[in-house]
């Protein structure tokens, strides 16, 4: 009697299949409806694409327009974004509409656009989350360059590094930006995580760290108590440091995780900028004004007589005078002239707003000279960076 009992079924374990089969079925039903709503969005995805299209031809028939609309394009997502009721997250809806406007674009014109190379510099990341992939980035072997083929067409736009929070203004650009006929177009805020990466990923490995001066500059304290001693090179880009690292094992180099993925690093380190919000402001450069789009910058560029008095205070009263709200002023060196200097003034609103017209129009007659170097959408939030924190014990002192 006992083994009839040990042998018979208990009703729970009859009802497991059916509840393992119940499950299955509610799986593939969930399933087929998920693929049912993929067909759906390209469907609609389609149709967006054919409604590009059309655009493209209007602007072919006469009615040319820009192809690339910085300000239309950030509306945009902040618009989905504040609309979004979820449970689709708001942080995945810049990048999935970032590669859906950029594979619609490509349907009116492929778009062209350098940035200081090789791949994986910060200047190709920040390119490639404004762009998206389906352009053609042109990489190029100094900042310069940037400026060159854009200016003469070669490229439709340029991505250029103009300011770190840490290490402040990049001076080749502003001179570039100075003497050459490109207008700023947009901007990017990246968020910059420095990361130590090397071939073999040992730090005792390592006898020499090379990047940019810019990264070296923004991991100084860092590099001063964890590699004491150990020298340290400066290269045009970090890429070209992450090449170095590639090719000896003894280097390692200071760049982004896309700089150790494109020239198979791995990583010692993460996050050893010496201040956290390190962030860089990137502009992208092209040859027409964007119209305004009511959340605007201006940059603008004045040299006043080196024996004006009061020059920089008669320069800047217009746009008190006015309410136009400075958000920074810098001075450069004037180029052959000792001890004269470049005024940039950087202000709220578009050089087309009747209050910033003027207070541009009053300051440019209290100048020796002027330039408005652009007008542009300004970024509403920074692209954050990727990274996660690794301790790296000090080594011993090497001096």
């Amino acid at each position: 009697m006992a083994s009839e009992e040990r042998s018979a079924k208990s009703p729970g374990d009859a009802a497991a299949p059916d509840r393992a089969d119940g499950i299955d079925r509610e799986l593939a039903g969930l399933r087929a409806e998920i693929d049912a709503i993929d067909r759906e969005i390209l469907a609609r995805l389609n149709e967006r694409a054919r409604a590009v299209q059309r655009v493209g031809e209007i602007k072919d028939g006469g009615r040319k327009g820009p192809i690339y609309v910085a300000a239309r394009e950030r509306d945009l997502v902040s618009a989905l974004i504040e609309a979004n009721d979820g449970p689709f997250p708001s942080a995945g809806i810049p990048h999935v509409f970032r590669e859906i406007i950029s594979a619609t674009r490509s349907l009116e014109e492929r778009v062209r656009v350098a940035f200081l190379g090789p791949d994986g510099t910060f200047s190709h990341q920040a390119a490639s989350r404004q762009f998206g992939a389906q352009v053609d980035l042109v990489p190029v072997a100094n900042m310069r360059d940037v400026f060159t083929l854009t200016e003469r067409g070669d490229t439709h736009f340029g991505v250029v590094p103009v300011e770190n929070t840490i290490e402040g203004p990049v001076t080749v650009t502003y001179d570039a930006l100075i003497e050459t006929e490109v207008t700023i177009c947009s901007e990017i805020k990246l968020e910059i995580a420095q990361h130590l990466m090397s071939r073999t990923g040992r730090v005792e490995d390592i006898q020499k760290v090379a990047s940019h001066p810019q990264p070296l500059a923004q991991c100084r304290r860092w590099l001063e108590q964890n590699l004491h001693g150990i020298e340290t090179i400066e290269t045009t880009s970090t890429a070209a440091a992450a090449q170095l690292a590639h090719a000896d094992e003894k280097v390692a180099s200071i760049g982004s995780e896309v700089t150790a993925e494109v020239y198979d690093l791995l990583t010692i380190a993460s996050r050893i900028e010496d201040q956290r919000g390190n962030t860089t402001r990137f502009l992208v450069i092209g040859r027409e004004t964007p119209a305004p789009s009511g959340q605007d910058l201006t940059s603008a560029v004045f040299t006043v007589r080196r024996d004006q008095s009061g020059a920089l205070h008669d320069l800047l009263g217009p746009f008190a005078k006015h309410g136009v709200n400075l958000t920074a002023v810098q001075s450069r060196p004037m180029k052959g002239k000792p001890w004269e200097y470049i005024f940039i003034v950087d202000m709220e609103g578009h050089q087309d707003d009747e209050a910033v017209a003027r207070a541009l129009a009053e300051a440019g007659g209290v100048a020796a000279s002027h330039k408005v170097l652009g007008s542009f959408p300004r970024a509403l939030e920074v692209s954050s960076g990727v990274g996660r924190s690794l301790a790296v014990p000090a080594k011993e002192s090497h001096s």
